[in-house]
Order: C-alpha cells, then sequence, then structure tokens
C-alpha cells in the first residue's frame, strides 16, 4: 500500500479544546483522518501481535508544539506509516486492515448507514445491492458474487474496481482493497461518471482454465475478454477477427483470444516516459509478468519495449508538487521509477510520468506477491477471532473481534 500523510486539520473537542489530526491518503486517495492517539494505539497493538520490529514511532510531546514541531510530527508519521504499508506482513495484517477500515467510517461520520450500491459487470448490466457503510470491499464483493451464484471456492479470483468508462474506452482509478467500504471511497473519488464494477483479481492467466469450468465465471471472464476487445487493450489480429466473430460458444471464444497480444494486461492511460529519450509518448500496459511500453517515436512508427519484472531490482513513486501546497486538490505529478537490469551488471532507472503511477505499482506488486506463492497452498487470514480495541478521535474505545464490533 502507497501511504501519504499530506497535510493536516484541525478540530475542536466537546470541551472546546483543539486537536490536530493527519489525513491520510492511500495509494493516491483520502481515506481517514486521525489523531496522533489513534496512531500510536495501533502502533501499541501492532507491538503486541507482531514479532517483527516495528520502524521507531514518534515520541510524545510534554508540552503543545510548535508550529515547527508539528510539521516534524507529521513527517515523522509519514515515514512510520509508509514503512508499515511497504512491509506485507505488516499491510496484510488484519488489525491494520480493521482499524484502516474504522478510521474511513468515523470519518465520514455515516456508522452503519444503509444505502443502494450499484455495481457493473464487464457487459454493463447492473446490480444493486443494500449495503452498509460498514461492509469491507471483501464482504461487498462475497455479497454481489452470491447474487450471480458462483461458487465460493472461486471468489478470490474476482475483485472491485473504481473505474472511469467512456463510449469507447475505460480509464481503471483503483482496485479496491479490505481496507475501505466500497460506498465510501466511492464518496472519496472526486471524478464524475465513476463506476464499481466487477473482473479479474489474478494475473497467471492459466487461472482461465479453472474457471471456465463453472458457468458464472465463464460469463464473468467472457465479458470482460469481449469488454477488452471493444476498448483495444486486447490486439486481435485481423485473420482472426472474422472467427471470433463467428463462434458462439464461450469457452472456444476465450481459448482462443487468449493467445492475442495484451490479453490478461492492464492497460493504462496514454502517458510519458524517458525511455528510450525524455517527454517520449508511451502507452503502458501490465500483464504476464511484464510492463509492456508502446511508443511513437519521430518516425511515427509504433515500438515496443518490454520490461520484465523479475528483473525489476526496485521501484518507487515520486510525488512532485508545484509549490508548498501537498493537499490533494494542489497540482502534482506522480511519477513511476524502476530500476533494471538492461544488461549483465548494468541497471538503468526507467521513470513514467502519469496519474496512474500508484495504480501501476500496486499493479506490480501484486503480480510479484502472485509470483512468490505460485505453488504454495492457500492459507488462511488468521487473527480473524483476535479482540483489540480501536479508540476513536473523542477518546472512546470501541472493543473489537476481528474487524467487527463487540
Amino acid at each position: 500500500m502507497h501511504f501519504s500523510i499530506p497535510d493536516t486539520q484541525e478540530f475542536i473537542d466537546n470541551s472546546g479544546n483543539s486537536y490536530l489530526s493527519y489525513n491520510i491518503h492511500i495509494n493516491g486517495l483520502f481515506h481517514c483522518t486521525v489523531r496522533y492517539k489513534q496512531l500510536l494505539h495501533l502502533h501499541e497493538h501492532l507491538t503486541k501481535e507482531t514479532s517483527l520490529p516495528l520502524p521507531p514511532f514518534p515520541p510524545k510531546k510534554l508540552f503543545p508544539l510548535t508550529a515547527a514541531q508539528q510539521e516534524d510530527r507529521r513527517q515523522s508519521l509519514e515515514k512510520y506509516i509508509q514503512t508499515i504499508g511497504q512491509t506485507s506482513s505488516l499491510n496484510t495484517s488484519p488489525l491494520l486492515t480493521a482499524f484502516l477500515l474504522h478510521a474511513q467510517q468515523e470519518t465520514s461520520a455515516k456508522l452503519s448507514t444503509i444505502e443502494n450500491l450499484d455495481i457493473f459487470l464487464q457487459n454493463n448490466r447492473r446490480i444493486s445491492l443494500k449495503v452498509t457503510t460498514s461492509e469491507s470491499t471483501s464482504r461487498v464483493l462475497k455479497k454481489l458474487l452470491r447474487h450471480l451464484n458462483l461458487p465460493e471456492h472461486l471468489d478470490p479470483f474476482f475483485a472491485l474496481f473504481a473505474v472511469i468508462e467512456g463510449e469507447s474506452n475505460a480509464n481503471i482509478l483503483r482496485r479496491l482493497q479490505d481496507f475501505e467500504s466500497p460506498v465510501l471511497t466511492l464518496g472519496n473519488i472526486n471524478f464524475p461518471a465513476v463506476k464499481l464494477m466487477i473482473g479479474r483479481s489474478y494475473w497467471e492467466t492459466e487461472n482461465d482454465l479453472k474457471l471456465t469450468q463453472d458457468s458464472v465465471s465463464l460469463d464473468l471472464l467472457y465479458h470482460q475478454a469481449v469488454a477488452e476487445v471493444s476498448r483495444g487493450w486486447i490486439l486481435v489480429p485481423t485473420s482472426l477477427q472474422e472467427h471470433l466473430n463467428s463462434i458462439d460458444d464461450k469457452r472456444e471464444y476465450l481459448k482462443a483470444i487468449r493467445n492475442c497480444k495484451y490479453y490478461g494486461f492492464t492497460q493504462f492511460a496514454p502517458c510519458t516516459c524517458d525511455y528510450p529519450q525524455p517527454d517520449t509518448r508511451v502507452i503502458v500496459s501490465i500483464g504476464r509478468n511484464e510492463l509492456n511500453v508502446r511508443m511513437l517515436l519521430d518516425d511515427n512508427q509504433e515500438h515496443e519495449a518490454v520490461f520484465k519484472v523479475t528483473r525489476m531490482r526496485c521501484w518507487r513513486i515520486t510525488t512532485l508538487h508545484n509549490g508548498m501546497d501537498r493537499s490533494e486538490g494542489s497540482d502534482y505529478t506522480l511519477e513511476l521509477s524502476f530500476e533494471y537490469l538492461v544488461a549483465r551488471n548494468q541497471l538503468q532507472w526507467i521513470t513514467i510520468v502519469s496519474e496512474q503511477a500508484i495504480l501501476m505499482s500496486v499493479s506490480l506488486q501484486g503480480m510479484i506477491d502472485e509470483l512468490l506463492r505460485k505453488g504454495d497452498e492457500g492459507r488462511g487470514e488468521g487473527g480473524g477471532g483476535k479482540s483489540w480495541s480501536y479508540v476513536m478521535r473523542d477518546g472512546v474505545s470501541k472493543i473489537m473481534i476481528g474487524g467487527h464490533k463487540f
């Protein structure tokens, strides 16, 4: 997860005293506002629950903070939570997930209200579900998949995505995670015409063979493939187009389309890259364990560069702000930079400038995680039944069992 704390807010408590809270953004979107003592409480719980060394937590102060000290604390808290977000064994902790979900609910002031939530299939069929603002992404997804009659053991192969869909294309904003409420996250996205859409949650296309044995998952995969062909995400050779149009059997269609260029990839909006030269206009696609860059160079011919994730040494996200304002509405640029083994003993940094840089990074991490656990037997979530407490901004403590209020 990509955390940031770009700014703070000042509140007045019931006694008339002012206090400072920190605006947490996750994967490029505002998520919640929390106080220092809430983050300290989380740190204390994590210390008890894990044997891993945690990053140092900014210490308490006896006296009110000066403006400079407040800024130092903001930076220190940001560094702390960023370190947790980059540690896979910590950022998947049920405790952290539940804390973030409850913090989002408290910030919204919409605790457990019931709302209608529209979720779209890839063929634009709309399904309306009654959900509460306290339901996490996994619970909403489960409710949708039971509505569709998908066998429960196939649930992990699908996910919910926030998508802006135009007449001929689509722009994926984010994949929703279990630390957020779909209802509340959609409310935080400042884009018009955002849809919540179901799609594949995996990168290894061999999983298709398992999913096509079930009629419901077969339908979901088929409609996604048809939609991606229509958007131009999957490149179908001219020689195959007429054959695809004549196929009535969905399994046969998927079997034919799986061999086409960019099947199983996520395509991103046009952006710029410094490879092979600065300010090169490119289209980035990620899938099949690679980051693919299509570029239009001076000869007006489309060229392609393929970067295998197994040859990426590391990558980073950089936010370049124009001016001192770090808030969400300020003018800024996102960059994804990765260090790549271009030849034996030769590493090169390559930078992509894109509003979807964080989604690219999340996609790369998901692909790496899938590679690492390939062949491993599924593991339980663990820790779901442990009790812990969530301290609200006003200091009231609520006892939780797993992610639920006791």
